[in-house]
């Protein structure tokens, strides 16, 4: 059946480039993986930017279809010639402006920056509205005030998901969801609020820049609408070897938060999810506007432009990988031959034998600045009282807590603003190992978590799905309808409540976190 599917060109392609990993992923008609590929890379810490290069965007979406392609034929024995539809999606925020030639005029700034304080504290304060730094138009305000050079030139502006669509389509269009990281969106028309942009054409007038803001941004597009076809120069451009066809229609670019929430089907009201990887956030679907404007959450939107609170945090894994790769290395000064795939289950349970508050150990991992705790920089740092029962299981806890402390620490203002949730999904490698994270996360949130047997499969599968929801789709069909009753109506789920004692155990440990922030700060002023 599935080579079939891949002769006759039915199945579908969803590409997301994450921090750490470019995925391609190949689904049927049944929205099941026929194939996968994948590129790992890394981004780059160059002249005071987080940064990826366009020569490693380009060679890692080339080098991850590859892949796929590659695992096509070694399984199916066919070539991948044709595909039925297309869909990008990427990490979301950041700053990739271009000139009329399409040049990029800077190195493309990721959303793992925490150099716009300036431009989003005024724009916060213009808009009455929560603009964090990471966003977009955060990072086009700071480079007006820092007088760059380039502003003046700008003719597009854009996320890395809507450049890659442009190379494959020619279109400068955005899905809704990937828009509402770039500036906040109206409930009603599903575009850029309009009377945000007019102040904000307002508020840099007396640049006289050649340009007024809609000039330079992507049209906005909703899930279910076509975003152009694969053109024969990105066919090309996706694979060299030039045996894809082109032709194809491609669903609107999207951001990892909003193919995270297509992944998990949590994009009705009350429900959410939390993606755990490289960095974490939440996605509640809002029932109802909060109360007031915090700057610890976001307010972007689902595929279809239902506004979301989200609290994103910049660190989550990286530390615990950091401590993972020291194990390994004591275990081969040892003699002995371990492989990280090993060690990270057998870790993790551990944690759960640790005492519930982690008996005083704190730990921040912050690789980053964290702008819900108020830290433009971070490092990571170990903290314990002399008393403290050092041992790995209560270490091990303490690491885990810390992957997901800072979104604790921002979720309880939800749980204060008496945010209804019904459903929240976890996926991401956090949740990889049964009853640890799916259960501390629980703990954290106060809410049960779900983990679904598709977890592992990411924002690739959920962009694909949302190209699938393009071309397949009745009229009047809705992306929540179209999720329940045909993707997700038999999939296998874990769901657990939040155990009472890790509950009071989390919030011990969040009091100790919380005094030590003051340390933290003073390591980041300090440690250079």
């Amino acid at each position: 059946m599935n080579k079939n599917s891949i002769e006759n060109g039915s199945c579908i392609l969803g590409i997301e480039f994450g921090s750490t990993r470019i995925k391609s992923v190949l689904i049927d008609g049944q929205h099941q993986v026929v194939a996968s590929g994948s590129h790992e890379w890394e981004n780059e810490f160059s002249n005071g930017i987080w940064t990826y290069s366009e020569e490693a965007i380009l060679k890692g979406l080339q080098a991850s279809y590859a892949d796929l392609k590659n695992n096509v034929q070694k399984e199916y024995g066919v070539p991948l010639k044709k595909i039925a539809a297309l869909g990008i999606s990427a990490m979301m925020h950041g700053y990739l402006p271009f000139d009329r030639e399409m040049k990029l005029l800077v190195p493309f700034r990721t959303w793992r920056n925490t150099i716009t304080g300036e431009a989003a504290e005024k724009l916060t304060e213009v808009f009455s509205f929560n603009m964090p730094q990471r966003w977009s138009l955060s990072h086009l305000y700071q480079a007006i005030l820092n007088g760059e050079e380039h502003v003046p030139d700008i003719a597009f502006l854009t996320t890395l998901a809507g450049w890659v669509h442009y190379l494959l389509t020619g279109q400068k269009v955005i899905g809704v969801g990937d828009a509402s990281g770039i500036m906040p969106i109206d409930r009603d028309t599903c575009d850029y609020d309009a009377r945000m942009v007019e102040a904000f054409d307002e508020l840099v007038a007396e640049y006289h820049f050649p340009w007024k803001l809609r000039d330079i941004l992507p049209k906005v597009l909703s899930a279910g609408m076509e975003a152009g076809v694969l053109t024969e120069a990105g066919a090309k451009l996706l694979d060299p070897d030039g045996d894809l066809a082109c032709g194809c229609p491609v669903c609107p670019p999207e951001g990892d938060a909003g193919t995270g929430m297509a992944a998990t089907n949590s994009v009705r009201e009350k429900t959410g999810n939390v993606s755990a990887g490289t960095s974490i956030f939440s996605m509640i679907v809002l029932e109802k506007p909060l109360s007031k404007v915090y700057p610890e959450i976001d307010i972007v939107t689902t595929p279809t432009g239902s506004p979301v609170g989200m609290v994103h945090c910049n660190s989550c894994t990286s530390d615990i990988n950091a401590w993972v790769s020291l194990f390994c290395e004591f275990a081969e000064t040892m003699g002995l031959s371990v492989h990280p795939g090993e060690v990270f289950p057998k870790l993790f349970r551990k944690a759960m034998e640790g005492k519930p508050d982690c008996d005083g150990i704190v730990s921040f991992n912050y690789f980053a600045g964290e702008p819900v705790t108020g830290l433009a920089s971070g490092r990571p740092m170990l903290l314990r009282k002399p008393d403290t029962v050092f041992s790995l299981a209560n270490f091990m806890r303490a690491q885990i807590y810390a992957s997901m402390e800072t979104l604790k620490y921002g979720m309880e203002i939800m749980n204060r603003e008496h945010v209804a949730i019904d459903k929240v999904f976890g996926h991401g490698g956090l949740f990889k190992t049964e009853g640890v994270g799916q259960n501390l996360l629980a703990a954290a949130i106060h809410a049960p978590v779900t983990v679904m047997e598709t977890a592992g499969e990411g924002g690739a599968w959920g962009i694909a799905l949302l190209a699938a929801y393009m071309v397949n789709r009745e009229p009047d069909e809705t992306l929540e309808d179209y999720l329940d009753r045909r993707v997700f109506a038999e999939m296998k789920q874990i769901t657990v409540q939040p155990d009472p004692r890790d509950e009071l155990g989390f919030d011990q440990y969040m009091e100790r976190f919380a005094a030590c922030l003051s340390a933290e700060k003073a390591a980041a002023d300090n440690l250079v």
